[in-house]
């Protein structure tokens, strides 16, 4: 049985909280009769072993409950945000046979999808092992969304291994491996998945006060809009034991202020791809941006300053790209970093660095300095062509309050020629209105 040790551990934990959703607190009895119920219902309708189901929902006890079941029943599950739009390319891309939509008050509804008419390689390769499979979509933020295919099996072995668990806010997202890492984390120890729909900074704050949240997985961008937000004084927030961050590099003045407002909270940087789940991790300290990655299944190494990974977890391909992994099995991030003994500093998409006039600058560097400007709420740095340079440096930023944009500018610039060379002062600012950030809570940087 696939799902086997999560039973095991339902069974344990069986009168514990399992999940709580729109203030209705669900025990793993619960969570099992769930469960229990779709396993019928999904053979009732039609719902065929080893067949691609496009799974709409968020966390939810109906979400999770048919999850699992659909593992155990071997199918290639393709998780998708419920009402998100924009997704019938990735809907063909991975040849769903059939959609099951979870809405906002937890209702199902099943419906049938474009039958797939050639077979696809990665899919037979799950069939014949009859393992369940899993799509995900890379967010896109640096360009197209890449579809990776996963044995499902992999990426649950590490949940085999017990470990202590918080009470814990499912901020990710569930068509997002770390919103899924963390369900299953929390799952698996006997723990209680708080979920919700609304993911802005006063309703999470809200949640930590109301159920004593220990551990809120979050993205930087996130932790940004807090800050911003001050939505922190108005709650009691006391309860929270552990931030981790990731999906995308911190911003040095984020972290430090994070801590100053937190400072009996432990910070933890994680690392995880879409391609290969979620490394283990320790951070130097808790306002420190080097951090050591690896652990169980997986091994690094830094080749002309990218970081590759190989990992037991590995996808087995993308539907729609080449392959990014060496010929002998190591994936290529396209993370340039800096190393320091066993600790690695993350400091951009290689993709990302803006070429001037033949010196590299990094767009998250220029970024930590523009956050220290007063008014600044976000900012993104990117290349604009140029003849005699090659490129330019240009910040694209959001206020927090109006201003005139001849005084920003000019302490924009005055500021950055204080701390920066002088070609990577950005020679173009432009203010925009426009949030900078993805349904992920990610950065765009298209």
């Amino acid at each position: 049985m696939i799902t086997g040790f999560f039973y095991q551990v339902f069974n344990e934990c069986i009168n514990s909280t399992a999940i709580i959703y729109k203030g209705v607190q669900y025990s793993y009895r619960d969570l099992m009769n769930i469960i229990t119920d779709w396993e019928a219902r999904l053979e009732i309708n039609n719902i065929k072993r080893g067949e691609t189901v496009a799974l709409f929902g968020d966390f939810s006890p109906n979400t999770i409950a048919i999850l699992l079941v659909l593992i155990e029943n071997c199918n290639i599950i393709i998780p998708f945000k419920y009402g998100k739009g924009g997704i019938s390319d990735k809907i063909n891309i991975s040849g769903a046979n059939t959609a099951i939509f979870i809405d906002d008050n937890d209702n199902v509804t099943f419906g049938d999808l474009v039958k797939t008419v050639e077979p696809i390689p990665y899919y037979e390769q799950l069939r014949s092992i009859r393992h369940p499979g899993l799509v995900l979509f890379t967010s896109g933020s640096s360009g197209k969304p890449k579809a990776a295919v996963h044995d499902f099996v992999k990426l649950l072995e590490k949940f085999k291994v017990r470990k202590k668990t918080y009470k814990t806010l499912n901020f990710l997202l569930f068509d997002h491996w770390g919103g899924l890492n963390t369900m299953f984390h929390t799952l698996s120890n006997g723990g209680a998945v708080i979920a919700t729909s609304d993911r802005k900074p006063d309703v999470i704050c809200s949640y930590i006060e109301k159920y004593k949240i220990e551990l809120l997985p979050a993205s930087p961008t996130f932790l940004n809009l807090l800050l911003i937000s001050e939505a922190y004084k108005h709650y009691d927030l006391s309860s929270l034991q552990l931030i981790t961050y990731g999906t995308e590099p911190m911003p040095r003045t984020t972290l430090e202020r994070v801590k100053k407002l937190f400072p009996d909270v432990r910070l933890q940087q994680t690392y995880g791809l879409i391609e290969l789940g979620v490394l283990r991790s320790r951070s130097k300290d808790d306002d420190s941006l080097w951090v050591k990655i690896g652990g169980e299944g997986y091994k690094t190494r830094v080749v002309d300053g990218l970081l590759e990974i190989k990992a037991e977890s590995a996808m087995l391909g993308y539907l729609n790209a080449p392959s990014p992994f060496t010929d002998d099995g190591w994936f290529k991030t396209g993370d340039q970093v800096e190393v320091d003994g066993e600790y690695i500093k993350i400091l951009g998409r290689k993709s990302e660095i803006i070429n001037v006039g033949g010196e590299k600058v990094y767009p998250a560097e220029v970024e930590n300095v523009i956050l220290d400007v007063n008014n600044v709420a976000e900012v993104t740095v990117y290349g604009e062509k140029n003849d005699m340079v090659g490129n330019i440096v240009c910040a694209k930023v959001r206020l927090i309050k109006a201003e005139d944009k001849y005084a920003l500018t000019l302490r924009v610039k005055k500021y950055c020629k204080q701390t920066l060379d002088s070609f990577k002062v950005p020679v173009k600012i432009i203010i925009d209105d426009n949030e900078q950030f993805n349904e992920r809570f990610k950065k765009i940087r298209q």
